[in-house]
């Protein structure tokens, strides 16, 4: 079942959201962050959502403030908003009744879900895992946001404007000073809870070097490097039939009692794989579950101006 849904943000503003659940029901959800001037419509969010109901498993994505179908105006883009919006879905499925969850996000989504999960954990909130989709994870700088021209802007106004998706937008120098004050790095390095990082050896946003830096500083991470992927995770002629097989011994481990299920290690024998095609959407949505069974436990391109 999928439906519309809304929630206010710390700032009284209304969000808007597609929630996922199965017809059978569960207690379990996955929140899901959007890119740099994305929507929750995003191809690869909305194909992982409509596999994890395939299997049991509820999702929500939804559109941060001033993005979307969401209320909010785009100038007032900070993590610290972002982070805190992650953590009114939380609330909000809380109160639908669902119990376990994981979080997730694509570029900049990715990292907001990452620092949202930290201070979930911190909380000793029932937060199970996260997963990051092409995300930066490590210190980010301004220059690698935007061009020369842009940078100049910045520092004449305090303010840069670009185009972004047909958009015309605005960002303020306290998006960057508030940015700043998170250390990616370190929050990677110090998690206490499964992560699983996703990225593809093309991408042309953020290099795949980020993800395998990543994997260096938190050798715990379950990483999956997907040979020619961009940064959009578009289809492509990835090994189905391989998948497939690999997909139907996850898919019968999944449903063992946790007892059984835990003996696999966090998150079991076999490695995640990013869903762009639809095997490993399948193999992704397993991957999520099976977090969520185990009992112990941005987007960087120069943007275009006109």
């Amino acid at each position: 079942m999928e439906k519309t849904v809304n929630f206010l943000n710390e700032h009284r503003e209304k969000l808007a959201g597609t929630l996922h659940v199965p017809e059978s029901g569960t207690d379990r959800a996955v929140l899901w962050g959007h890119c740099f001037t994305c929507s929750r419509h995003t191809t690869v969010l909305r194909d992982i959502s409509k596999k994890l109901e395939e299997r049991g498993i509820a999702s929500l994505r939804f559109d941060f403030s001033g993005n979307g179908q969401s209320e909010g105006d785009f100038s007032h883009t900070s993590y610290t908003r972002h982070i805190g919006e992650m953590k009114q879905a939380m609330s909000f499925l809380s109160d639908l009744g669902f119990v376990r969850f994981a979080a997730g996000g694509h570029s900049m989504g990715a990292a907001i879900a990452l620092l949202a999960a930290e201070r979930m954990a911190a909380e000793s909130l029932n937060i199970k895992a996260v997963c990051a989709l092409a995300g930066r994870l490590g210190s980010g700088r301004i220059s690698q946001l935007f061009s020369d021209r842009q940078m100049e802007e910045l520092r004449q106004t305090g303010k840069v404007s670009f185009v972004s998706r047909g958009r015309k937008l605005e960002l303020r120098e306290d998006f960057f000073t508030d940015m700043q004050q998170y250390d990616l790095s370190a929050t990677v390095a110090n998690l206490k809870i499964p992560l699983m990082v996703i990225h593809g050896d093309k991408d042309e946003v953020i290099a795949v070097q980020n993800a395998l830096e990543a994997k260096e500083r938190n050798p715990a991470i379950e990483l999956e490097i997907i040979a020619g992927a961009d940064h959009m995770f578009p289809e492509s002629s990835a090994p189905g039939t391989k998948i497939a097989e690999l997909d139907s011994m996850v898919f019968r481990k999944f449903f063992l009692p946790e007892s059984e299920a835990s003996q696999n290690g966090k998150f079991g024998s076999l490695k995640l794989i990013i869903p762009f095609c639809e095997n490993l959407l399948y193999r992704f949505s397993f991957e999520i579950i099976r977090s969520f069974n185990h009992k112990g436990h941005e987007d960087g391109s120069k943007i275009t101006t006109n």
